[in-house]
């Protein structure tokens, strides 16, 4: 039997894996922040500077990520869709609700390893 092969909650249920900020920093939690914020400024053959956000935007489209829900909506479009430059404040909303019967998905992120999503959260609005 093939061997599961976990992406989100890789760590949880793991022996000494715990759901606190020490125990997420030491399995390499907020890596991902960190080199995001140390990106540059990139240059476009055309002359024109891609900014780090979208950059992550443009990268995020190109791995396929899609979003959990029934519709399995691309991460990348739907970032893409916020209009960054208006001026106005940005909110971003975790929703959570597993309306779906039998459903524990979103559950077992918060409850094992919340760090995880509240890094995915601060990533995708930033």
């Amino acid at each position: 039997m093939p061997q599961e092969h976990r992406l989100i909650l890789k760590h949880a249920d793991q022996p000494g894996y715990t759901p606190d900020l020490e125990c997420y920093l030491r399995h390499g939690g907020y890596d991902a922040l960190k080199k995001v914020l140390a990106l540059a400024p990139k240059d476009l053959p055309d002359g024109k500077k891609l900014s780090p956000q979208e950059q992550i935007r443009e990268d995020v489209k190109a791995s396929g990520l899609r979003g959990r829900g029934g519709a399995g909506f691309s991460a990348g479009i739907k970032w893409s869709l916020v209009d960054r430059r208006s001026g106005k404040p940005i909110y971003l909303i975790c929703n959570a609700d597993e309306s779906e019967p039998g459903t524990f998905k979103d559950r077992q992120i918060i409850h094992k390893d919340p760090h995880q999503l509240i890094e995915g959260m601060i990533l995708s609005c930033w």
